[in-house]
């Protein structure tokens, strides 16, 4: 199927391109349905963005040449609303956001359509604002307050602005009901399936992979592979919180760094289990690790409730401590698991599926089938 719409004239947005992670995947996505659009962000780090981003017709806003712009953009979450109602669209028939920060902000023609594609309510204005004040310096904690709640304000107001929410996941739509009172249909992002067919032996190692903040809880599969004794692969790099773990990891617990994509599906093709201790909105690496033929053990909040099959796919453990973990591994280990059930299920989360349904969505709210 071609993913090149003819008939509107598109602009991608998206909160900043200085890094690689599950958002940027999506962008991804959008590029490859419409290629010749351009994309709107508010700092762009080449050397740290996403490889297919380079050459691309990509256009930021003025803090972009703010000194430390590119690298501590996000102490200037102040200055984000007035940068992203500078940018002017107003040439484009169709804006498509990409957003989990203040990008829905840009303000659009009358008569175009904005359709923004939520990654999560701002987390730390909303829902884990207390979590990142608590954590928070002194000095912080004594400015944080006035600041965020301009910007929740904001971000309020800027959401009215869009003609139609889409959410990753029924969890995050949820939340913009809650936050924004609008309401969204939810359209699942999509993974790059792994050629060949899955093994049903695997390795005699659990796995993770994460960057290493507060809110992921690598802490907890680390205590819990420690007190079971069970060998356990950590990947990944970055974050607050790494040399605590590494401080804390046992002599089962094998921190592996960041891995080549090669490398990463060879960890998935062979665990026993991918842990997943944190609450996501949605979270990829569950579902790589299923397209691995790797059960998932999750923590049973969040959008791994919409993706891992109880029983099937993978367990739950129902309190967020290494005890309850550690009791889903003992009683994983007395069942017995299908790789191949593991990939089918994966297989319903592809990038192509996720194109399809998006693409559509598009189509039929530009054709006046969809709206609010």
């Amino acid at each position: 199927m071609s993913y090149i719409r003819k008939h509107p004239k598109v602009a991608l947005v998206h909160d900043w391109l200085v890094s690689e992670g599950g958002a940027e995947q999506v962008l991804k996505c959008f590029h490859e349905i419409w290629p010749d659009a351009p994309i709107y962000t508010l700092v762009y780090n080449e050397k740290k963005a996403p490889a297919w981003t380079h050459g691309l017709d990509i256009r930021t806003t003025y803090i972009q040449d703010w000194p430390g712009g590119k690298t501590h953009h996000k102490f200037l979450l102040s200055f984000m609303p007035r940068a992203w109602e500078a940018l002017d669209l107003t040439e484009y028939d169709l804006v498509v956001s990409s957003c989990a920060s203040c990008c829905k902000g840009v303000i659009t023609r009358p008569d175009a359509v904005h359709i923004c594609y939520c990654h999560s309510p701002i987390r730390y204005v909303w829902d884990l604002y207390y979590d990142y004040l608590e954590g928070a310096s002194a000095i912080k904690r004594a400015f944080m307050p006035a600041m965020i709640h301009k910007v929740r304000m904001w971000d309020f107001q800027a959401a009215q602005r869009v003609d139609c929410f889409v959410s990753n996941s029924d969890y995050v739509g949820r939340r913009i009901s809650k936050f924004y009172r609008r309401e969204s249909t939810t359209v699942y992002p999509g993974i790059r399936l792994p050629e060949g067919p899955v093994s049903e032996e695997r390795g005699d190692y659990y796995f993770i992979l994460s960057r290493f903040v507060g809110y992921k809880r690598v802490d907890l599969a680390i205590e819990a592979c420690n007190k079971l004794g069970r060998k356990l692969i950590v990947a990944g790099s970055g974050g607050e919180e790494e040399q605590k773990l590494r401080a804390m990891a046992g002599p089962t617990v094998e921190f592996v760094g960041r891995v080549s994509e090669d490398q990463l599906n060879e960890y998935y093709s062979h665990a026993k289990a991918f842990l997943f201790p944190g609450i996501e909105d949605f979270g990829l690496t569950p579902l790589e690790a299923m397209a691995g033929g790797a059960p998932v053990l999750a923590y049973g909040e969040g959008g791994a409730l919409e993706t891992v099959v109880d029983g099937e796919t993978g367990m739950f453990f129902h309190e967020q401590d290494a005890d309850s973990l550690a009791a889903c591994i003992k009683e994983f280990e007395r069942r017995s698991f299908s790789a191949a059930a593991c990939r089918a299920r994966a297989e319903q989360f592809s990038t192509e599926v996720f194109k399809d349904r998006f693409a559509d969505f598009c189509d039929r709210t530009l054709a006046g089938e969809i709206g609010e």
